[in-house]
């Protein structure tokens, strides 16, 4: 490389760099999406710990949201480290780890090709293309950034051991392929992308006696037949068929795979070969993204079916007619279809047709086309090379705009939810998370109307019954909501939440022999969980039963000596039986945990009253006032407490 050229490549990368931080910069400020979020890091217990060794064993021995990724729990720990649980730190490490990505993308192509412009053009796009928003302004899809960060770096490293050999240097690209799989499985079609590699550009494939060395971009490099190549890379399909059969096992097992009974094979096939088509699209016209494109399952269209596998037909044939004298035309194309194939829909995972992030390292394939391609062709038409470096320019450009205008829509949960809805109205999933954050947001009428249009999109959802059941019950609506809870229940007998709920919400509407039946199934499906086990307590008290009241209460705080609402719960218990040095012990466990609870103080100060300790229930009234200085039961009881004081002063007096 020459210096002129060492220095273009050092403006290359940081361009690059500078670029994909500064179009993604706002996402420091978004919050945590309630799509995922929740369960990868803000309500994840082991996440919001950090990493300890303890958290470093579950992550290697425990499933979590269906997958087995030990390395993403670990990136994840380490944020909450460093940021605590900011949501813009974590949300900025994937930005740092997609600008990573970037610039070692364009390095391995340049290093591959020695073609710098090509290479520069491949990795901007990968960089700065809006169907690549979702990936890196979702804090629970680390695992894309993080894996493909190992597979770069892994195609790095296989490139350095083609061209100077070693049993270290294949051991290592061996090691980052490993790690790549333990951050996520889609990895799994690696060894396939690294024979592509050796197809072109590294050619190193021999396919005939005399094609034996030399030649082409990598000369000197010695030509190797098919058999053997394949046999270099047995140790990564070994790796790939662990990763494949270990994630299958976690997903069934967690309910994740979709059963064929639900999508027949024809359902899924067809569902394929439109989406391989929709994603072209997507890359080209990349206007309308959604975190969320519901499978259509029997409703797919044959018309679009015959049409997308007319057009995937076309390709195919002209890639592979092409391709036999231009290798990049046949890598590109194989490089896409295969990478997608783990994700297809082939094994049906989850309720999507399709995913922005599916394409995440399997747009680079087409991405190779148009960068190699387009420079040919337009080598054929004459075009002169600043012509074509000023189109490669304006893409860039226009592709830059649109990502920093999809980044906007991520900045929370109703703007992505909003936005999603607009784009994608089947999306019932989105639908029921949207109109929970109206119900959140006291809009109860907007949420009502959100989940019932998403129940009658998908009438068997139980999630959206119990959420429709918790919003009635916030409107005081206990007998429908007593309903909802109930639907929910049959279309998913093992809610333990909606179980509970229904327990709750049937005390509140004073049915208490119909809500001991519902916390009875609570306790069998979740028999130490401290909110079910208090929440039997509490229907006991409600009842009268206040000793076995006590049992429930002291049970639950022996799981979980730090459960506040069960310390409250036992004070008022004993204070009922006359147990007022106990109450008032289990009062002041409360306040140490919420000093601000004015509440409290004043329970405290009666127990003190009761006591016969007037100075100092006086002091906890008065502390109760510091809190909230309109609290009227607080004034009052204070007011009261002075009179008894003072007549029995007088009394004493006397």
């Amino acid at each position: 490389m020459s210096e002129r050229d060492k220095i273009w490549y050092f403006l290359v990368c940081v361009f690059l760099a500078a670029t994909v931080v500064g179009v993604y910069w706002p996402v420091r400020n978004h919050e945590f999406i309630m799509y995922d979020d929740n369960v990868y890091v803000s309500e994840n217990k082991q996440v919001k710990e950090g990493l300890t060794w303890e958290n470093v064993r579950w992550a290697f021995t425990h499933q979590c949201s269906s997958n087995w990724h030990p390395l993403t729990w670990f990136s994840h720990m380490l944020d909450v480290e460093i940021y605590g649980m900011r949501p813009g730190g974590h949300h900025f490490t994937n930005v740092v780890i997609h600008a990573t990505n970037t610039v070692l993308l364009f390095a391995v192509f340049e290093y591959m090709t020695g073609a710098l412009w090509a290479s520069a053009f491949i990795a901007a796009m990968f960089g700065l293309h809006p169907l690549h928003v979702e990936s890196v302004a979702w804090a629970a899809e680390r695992k894309d950034v993080l894996s493909t960060l190992f597979m770069i770096l892994a195609m790095g490293a296989y490139v350095l051991y083609v061209r100077r050999g070693g049993i270290g240097r294949y051991l290592g690209v061996l090691a980052l392929f490993a790690a790549g799989l333990m951050a996520k499985p889609m990895l799994v079609t690696l060894p396939f992308v690294l024979l592509l590699l050796d197809y072109w550009p590294l050619e190193r494939a021999r396919f005939g006696k005399d094609d034996l060395e030399g030649g082409g971009i990598t000369a000197g490099v010695v030509r190797r037949s098919l058999s053997y190549l394949v046999k270099e890379k047995i140790p990564f399909f070994v790796l790939s068929a662990i990763s494949s059969a270990v994630t299958f096992i976690v997903q069934k097992s967690s309910g994740a795979v979709v059963p064929i009974e639900q999508f027949n094979l024809r359902i899924r096939i067809s569902n394929a070969i439109v989406s391989y088509v929709g994603y072209i699209w997507h890359t080209l016209w990349p206007l309308k993204l959604a975190v969320l494109y519901p499978h259509p399952g029997n409703n797919i269209s044959a018309a679009a079916v015959l049409g997308s596998m007319l057009i995937l037909v076309v390709l195919t044939a002209c890639f592979v007619y092409f391709g036999m004298r231009r290798k990049l035309l046949l890598v590109g194309w194989i490089w896409y279809v295969g990478m997608l194939v783990p994700v297809i829909g082939l094994v049906q995972v989850g309720a999507q047709a399709m995913a922005d992030r599916y394409m995440y390292m399997p747009m680079t394939g087409l991405l190779i086309i148009v960068a190699w391609g387009l420079w040919e062709l337009s080598g054929k038409l004459g075009w002169q090379k600043i012509t074509v470096g000023f189109l490669a320019a304006i893409v860039v450009c226009v592709s830059a705009g649109l990502t920093a205008r999809q980044v906007r829509y991520w900045r929370n949960s109703m703007t992505l939810f909003e936005h999603t809805i607009e784009i994608s109205p089947q999306a019932y999933d989105v639908r029921n998370n949207y109109a929970s954050l109206l119900k959140d947001a006291g809009r109860f009428g907007e949420a009502i109307k959100h989940f019932k249009i998403a129940l009658a999109q998908k009438p068997d959802m139980a999630e959206s019954y119990y959420n429709l059941g918790n919003t009635l019950r916030k409107m005081d609506r206990l007998d429908e909501a007593i309903a909802n809870y109930k639907k929910a229940i049959k279309f998913k007998p093992d809610f333990v939440e909606a179980h509970y709920n229904l327990g709750t919400t049937l005390v509140q509407a004073g049915r208490l022999d119909e809500a001991f039946a519902a916390f009875k199934k609570t306790l069998e499906l979740k028999p130490d969980d401290v909110e079910m086990i208090s929440g039997m307590g509490l229907w006991l008290a409600k009842k009268g039963e206040t000793e076995k009241a006590i049992e429930y209460y002291k049970k639950t705080i022996e799981i979980d000596p730090n459960y506040v609402f069960a310390h409250g719960k036992l004070a008022l218990a004993l204070g009922n039986q006359g147990r007022f040095a106990e109450a008032l012990e289990q009062c002041l466990i409360v306040l140490k945990h919420r000093p601000d609870d004015k509440e409290m103080y004043c329970n405290v100060a009666v127990l003190l009253e009761k006591k016969g300790q007037f100075d100092e229930a006086l002091e906890y009234y008065r502390k109760s006032l510091q809190v909230d200085p309109n609290y009227e039961k607080a004034r009052e009881l204070l007011a009261e407490a002075i009179k008894k004081k003072e007549s029995r002063q007088d009394v004493s007096g006397k």
